[in-house]
């Protein structure tokens, strides 16, 4: 019950925002170079010659998986939200979106040689998180990596407005130590870790911020949540 409500209500969320999101954050990553030195030490990380595709996980509207096709990374997006794989796509059009949870991945065992959560995993309540970390293992090739960003705190905030519509969306913020605990329980390494603190576009309704780099252990066998 608990998934099927967040879910609902995060597509709802998204699909409402979403040609106003893409315009508001179109050039957002122009800004924090920080940001993009973790995206780019991610694609530096995934492009050895067998290394497969990558999944950007909740892409929204496309804009890190077109900077990490920039970078020379084989990424494509999947989205829970219709309207965002369809801004996407209409984007960027290059490039390969599909709709799709977090929760329960429309991917094969090891199907992909890297995966991204760019902030996509901040709507899932804190309980669900170890089934978002399960199936990211589970599609994660042996020697596969993962790059995660997340706002960092102990919180939930609920979201009335947002990207100038009237929306119901709740917000986790999540504690560092929490989150690489739930890494390593899925069976991933965690191997790097970046916490800023938030620039001037993101005070003060946000905190630090928090970039994770990990990988999946090769002879590691798929988890269960």
């Amino acid at each position: 019950m608990i998934e099927s409500t967040y879910l609902r209500a995060t597509q709802v969320a998204y699909d409402t925002v979403a040609a106003d999101y893409a315009e508001l954050l179109r050039d957002e990553l122009d800004g924090k170079p920080l940001d993009r030195a973790m995206l780019t030490a991610f694609a530096e990380l995934v492009q050895a010659p067998d290394a497969g595709e990558v999944a950007d996980l909740g892409c929204g509207p496309g804009r890190v998986t077109a900077h990490l096709r920039s970078l020379g990374v084989n990424a494509f997006g999947i989205d829970l939200s219709p309207e965002m794989v369809a801004v996407a796509r209409r984007d960027h059009p290059e490039l390969r979106f599909e709709e799709g949870s977090m929760t329960a991945l429309n991917l094969a065992d090891e199907a992909v040689g890297g995966a991204v959560a760019w902030y996509s995993t901040v709507h899932t309540p804190p309980e669900l998180l170890p089934t978002v970390f399960a199936e990211i293992h589970r599609i994660l090739a042996p020697g596969g990596h993962l790059l995660i960003a997340f706002k960092v705190g102990d919180e939930r905030r609920h979201l009335d407005q947002g990207y100038g519509h009237k929306l119901s969306l709740d917000v986790y913020w999540m504690p560092p130590e929490h989150i690489a605990e739930l890494v390593s329980h899925a069976g991933l390494v965690l191997d790097a870790q970046l916490i800023r603190e938030p620039d001037e576009s993101e005070k003060p309704r946000s905190g630090r911020q928090a970039f994770f780099l990990a990988h999946k252990p090769r002879g590691s066998v798929c988890s269960t949540n």
